[in-house]
């Protein structure tokens, strides 16, 4: 491979203008691609087969009219006073418009709604004097006659009496407040909530935005303004800024700084928008364009500048140009592609969760990535070639040929030192671990939203005037064995259903939908105590499927957005531990076949596993427990984004591995030209921490710009790559790993014989290449 990519860096050499023109052409061609092809990106993260959906099936089938999308309006006066009749008049006629609207069922007119329960309210009472009235005419009728009408009677009293129970049960489902300043309308679409388009809800908001009366405000809830992320904002810009300001200090030169992210913008132009073409066949999470965005430019530099560097270091040494280039991308173009291989591997091993969207982030991460390793080994080398020596500085360019002879450390640290570093180590690690015990996993709600944001206005209106668990209704279905058609009846098994339900912990009201066509399923909507993210609500999903069956031999389901939200949540919980087993073991194979070693692979997996943790524990106490919540813009602190873990795992995976191979490759190469064990550990460390260490800050910059987006998703896995980043790269890498090679020594190059004869020979950092073409040896790796 070395002398594959050593051949590939000459020849983008010799023809540096067609090799960028044709990575032009490919910008191009991507770019129309997703112009012609892309299609609509997702908000809703959903996963076929969950107890949810199949409760949402069940009612699309049989009960059609409940199984519409919904989305909260919440209209409220801007001064606080009561609604005037010209207000809710207003609120009205925006509300009868907005059903003719493409898309929309209907709408449910906040006050209409709450007119009808106080008219069933008359309705009960007028027909309990009727009854009084009944029972003095029956008093005076011939014996034979009046036990006939009393059955009558006590029949009407038993429908009245259970009547007013279900209005009882669901005197807490209210749409307008109690001081009438607040009112929480609805808007039912003609399709499921996942198949509702983004242009139907956007409708829905112009429309209703535009036709709210003077003095009120309209709030919309997240299931009618969830769409695509900003991709880039102030913050993601500030991120590439600070990651230019790193390049510029450790290469001092504006060109050289400037190549890595012009190389880095167009792997992302190539790679998102490529994946981006894909949107129109398959359904695309619209999260899943800015992970490619943040891999892609993080990467992308990285894999650039360690080309670049090992370049420079070779012309000061008096390399001629062009051999110079083939030897950087023979030697750490070599190492480029197979810690991209890792990244890869660990990526596409999303797929073997069997979940899609997650498998889909994976594989589009996967393309910004390969596209990285691409550009990497041609458009580097074909940029270095029209560069020529103007990629070092003017001062650097009067020493070429004059650092042949530069040494390295010519001591190991001591024992002492290191016993301390992996204590110390270990011991922050841990501490800051320790969050991740309590970690529970959620999907974000509307109060993770910007404070500004309408999403987060409308979640408070109606958490402070018709209480927090109506934020999260949930819907339960109950399927009857045999139909209910008797009227009398079905008001007693929606009575009966209705007072199971409410007596579980945490519901504070249950309000009877309706029934199927059939006769044979009646739906309820349940207010929980506490928002749709809380434990409580979660521990209500899993109390009333398991009433299932009640003692008729009646079915519960329960769906709605929140038991979705508990259920994916759950499933991505139950593959997590599974794809870190795959990933450990990945780890240990390809990290045995690079090193030649049993004990290098197992302290690498070993600091993986601690710097994962640390991650986790990390992001609990700042998105879940809300430390520190002020800087990151956590205001109301929730459970960790569900599939949060599991991405991270893939990516700090590959990272990991790619910072492991720059640095234990130096100590390994120092072993094998005869340094002693020891010695070999800090000369490996002195030859690669400065390209570690500027590409680390320059990982942790581009994606710590992302946690000051206006998207919660984004702010907390951009917290988990930067946060992640900065714990394995400096506390693992930098200094924990070292540590631990050094007590090792020798021992830590064991491996068995039988095994070492059966592995082939990897030679990642190209030595058998520089042995080939020996104008690179003595002091290009600074040893």
């Amino acid at each position: 491979m070395a002398e594959l990519l050593y051949r590939l860096g000459r020849f983008c050499a010799r023809r540096a203008w067609t090799v960028l023109i044709a990575w032009l052409v490919i910008l191009g061609l991507s770019v129309t691609g997703y112009f012609a092809f892309g299609g609509v990106l997702s908000s809703q993260v959903t996963i076929p087969g969950t107890a949810t959906e199949e409760v949402s099936g069940k009612l699309a089938e049989r009960f059609p009219s409940a199984s519409g999308g919904t989305g909260a309006v919440v209209f409220h006066t801007t001064d606080g006073s009561p609604f005037t009749a010209e207000q809710r008049t207003g609120i009205t006629e925006v509300l009868v418009s907005t059903r003719d609207l493409d898309g929309v069922a209907t709408t449910v007119d906040p006050f209409a709604t709450a007119g009808q329960l106080a008219e069933q309210r008359a309705q009960i009472d007028d027909g309990r004097k009727k009854l009084d009235a009944g029972r003095e005419q029956v008093a005076a009728l011939p014996a034979a006659q009046r036990e006939v009408a009393e059955r009558q009677l006590a029949a009407q009293a038993t429908t009245l009496d259970q009547s007013q129970q279900l209005i009882d049960m669901s005197a807490q489902v209210r749409t307008v407040s109690e001081d009438n300043t607040a009112a929480v309308a609805q808007v039912v679409f003609t399709e499921a909530r996942l198949d509702v388009t983004p242009e139907t809800k956007e409708s829905v908001v112009a429309h209703v935005g535009a036709g709210v009366p003077a003095g009120v405000e309209a709030e919309f809830s997240n299931d009618l303004t969830q769409g695509v992320p900003e991709i880039l904002g102030v913050g993601e810009v500030a991120g590439v800024v600070i990651a230019a300001i790193t390049l510029m200090i450790m290469l001092g030169a504006i060109v050289a700084a400037a190549l890595p992210i012009v190389s880095a913008l167009v792997g992302v132009g190539i790679g998102v928008t490529a994946a981006l073409s894909l949107s129109g066949v398959v359904e695309m999470l619209s999260i899943t364009p800015v992970l490619g965005v943040m891999l892609g430019l993080a990467v992308g530099i990285d894999y650039c500048l360690f080309i670049l560097n090992r370049h420079r270091r070779q012309l000061l040494d008096g390399v001629e140009l062009h051999e110079s280039i083939g030897l950087a991308n023979g030697t750490s173009g070599n190492a480029v592609v197979f810690a991209g291989s890792t990244v890869l591997v660990a990526l596409l091993a999303l797929n073997v969760t069997g979940i899609g969207f997650l498998g889909l982030m994976g594989t589009v991460g996967a393309i910004c990535v390969a596209v990285s390793v691409l550009l990497a080994v041609s458009f580097t080398p074909a940029l270095l070639s029209l560069l020529g020596t103007r990629i070092l500085s003017r001062k650097a360019r009067g020493t070429i040929g004059h650092t042949r002879h530069r040494l390295g450390p010519n001591a190991p640290m001591s024992t002492g030192r290191a016993v301390l570093t992996v204590i110390g180590g270990l011991a922050v690690l841990l501490v800051i671990a320790v969050p991740a015990l309590s970690m529970r996993l959620g999907l974000p709600d509307g109060s993770s939203e910007a404070m500004s944001s309408t999403q987060y206005q409308a979640y408070k209106v109606i958490e402070d005037k018709f209480g927090a668990g109506v934020n999260g209704p949930l819907l339960v279905v109950a399927d009857n064995p045999q139909p209910v058609t008797e009227q009398a009846r079905v008001v007693g098994e929606q009575v009966r259903i209705a007072d199971v339900l409410l007596a579980q912990e945490g519901v504070v009201a249950v309000a009877p939908i309706g029934q199927s066509e059939d006769k044979t399923l009646f739906a309820f909507q349940v207010i929980p105590e506490d928002g749709p993210s809380s434990s409580s609500t979660e521990q209500l999903v899993r109390d009333l499927r398991d009433l299932s069956p009640l003692p008729t031999d009646v079915r519960l389901g329960v769906a709605g957005s929140a038991s979705g939200n508990i259920d994916i949540s759950e499933q991505l919980a139950d593959a997590l531990p599974r794809y870190l087993g795959l990933v450990l073991g990945l780890s240990l194979i390809i990290l045995i076949f690079v090193f030649r070693s049993i004990l290098v692979p197992l302290t690498a997996t070993l600091g993986f596993i601690l710097s994962l943790f640390a991650t986790f524990g990390g992001l609990t106490a700042i998105f879940q427990w809300g430390w520190l919540g002020g800087i990151f813009g956590v205001h109301d602190p929730n459970p960790v984004l569900s599939f949060l873990p599991t991405i991270l795992i893939g990516i700090l995976f590959g990272l990991a591995m790619d910072y492991q191979l720059f640095l234990v490759s130096g100590m390994r190469e120092a072993y094998a030209h005869g340094a002693p064990a020891r010695l070999a550990v800090r000369q490996g460390v002195h030859a690669g921490r400065t390209v570690v260490v500027a590409a680390a800050i320059i990982m942790i910059a581009v994606f710590g710009g992302f946690i000051f987006s206006n998207t919660a998703i984004i702010r907390s896995l951009g917290f988990g790559l930067a946060f992640g980043v900065l714990t394995d790269a400096f506390l693992v890498r930098m200094l924990l790993i070292p540590a631990v090679m050094h007590l090792l020594g020798r021992s830590a190059w064991w491996i068995p014989r039988w095994l070492d004869r059966v592995l082939p020979d990897v030679d990642v950092e190209g030595a058998a290449l520089e042995r080939n073409h020996p104008a690179a040896a003595p002091g290009t790796l600074d040893r």
